[in-house]
């Protein structure tokens, strides 16, 4: 008698008729799901073009190159609050990028000296930073976070104010304490999804490198971060949208001075805070220019986010 089963002869189950249903059921509702968040997108698009719609026809693309904001006047212009965004979020990127990756490899590693159960309390820390309220970040930076950095605002100026970029002194809020508060705040997005990717690299990698000569440390390099790359750029992606959107915090640090200074040490607005310091009061074409400038930080993040996955593509067909 031959031993081999085929096919015909296994009996499966058969699924009931509610079963099925259900299933059919699930795949519409996440259908309708999906279809439910373009439909959102798109009508919160359509709302801020057509609110912003007056100011785009007087304004033009001058708006975006243009300082002025006076309202009395009736003339506007988001340059200083575009560079202030910019700005503002590549330095916390330059400081939230490097600490999150270590951060994530230091907590996805099986270290000697620290135990699974020190290891799960400090993750549980790193998120807890993302609970934490932005205003509270915002009174945190005031009071506690500008009298530490000031001394070192000072040394900046005083020995290098040559250097644009420290051609001021620091008086108080500008975009250094608005932009290490924002470090702060995207730290744990960059820690936890890039600690995941990590995570998520089959071990047999690490085991065949390990296995061919190379060090812990040449297999997180040049093994481990490679190939998590693209969760990594993700992470990094997230963390620049929720910095270039933050609000409340930046608008208590930045300074709120509508004008372009390339000193970090100066005062500085970004778009956010322009919406949340004028529009409850803002009226007529005022109100016009706002939404514009929301409609500007949209196409800001939407560019982002669309380079960003143009680098994971191109990475990708490199591998």
């Amino acid at each position: 008698m031959s031993s081999e089963i085929t096919t015909s002869e296994i009996s499966l189950p058969q699924r009931s008729g509610i079963a099925q249903k259900l299933d059919q059921g699930f795949v519409w509702l996440t259908r309708i799901f999906g279809i439910g968040v373009a439909v959102i997108l798109i009508s919160m698009v359509v709302k801020v073009g057509i609110d912003a719609f007056p100011a785009i026809s007087k304004f033009g693309l001058g708006f975006l190159f243009s300082s002025d904001w006076d309202v009395t006047r009736d003339a506007y212009g988001v340059l200083p609050q575009i560079y202030g965004t910019l700005v503002s979020s590549l330095i916390a990127l330059l400081v939230a990028v490097p600490v999150g990756v270590g951060v994530a490899v230091f907590l996805s590693e099986d270290f000697e000296f620290l135990p699974n159960k020190v290891q799960e309390i400090l993750v549980f820390l790193v998120e807890l930073l993302a609970a934490i309220p932005s205003v509270v970040y915002g009174l945190w930076g005031i009071f506690v976070l500008i009298p530490v950095i000031k001394p070192v605002g000072d040394f900046l100026f005083n020995n290098f104010k040559w250097f644009p970029l420290f051609s001021t002194p620091l008086s108080g809020t500008g975009m250094l304490p608005a932009a290490l508060v924002l470090a702060i705040m995207i730290l744990p997005t960059i820690a936890a999804i890039s600690r995941e990717a990590l995570i998520s690299v089959p071990k047999d990698m690490r085991q065949a490198s390990m296995g061919l000569g190379a060090t812990r440390w040449e297999t997180i390099v040049k093994v481990l971060i490679p190939a998590s790359f693209s969760g990594i750029v993700g992470a990094v992606m997230l963390a620049l949208g929720r910095a270039m959107g933050e609000t409340m915090a930046v608008t208590m640090l930045i300074g709120n001075a509508s004008k372009v200074n390339f000193s970090i040490l100066a005062p500085s607005n970004s778009i956010a805070a322009k919406l949340a310091n004028e529009f409850a009061e803002a009226d007529g074409l005022q109100i016009s220019s706002l939404m514009y400038a929301a409609f500007v930080l949209f196409a800001l993040t939407l560019l982002v986010n669309i380079l960003a996955e143009l680098l994971i593509l191109r990475v990708q067909r490199i591998k």
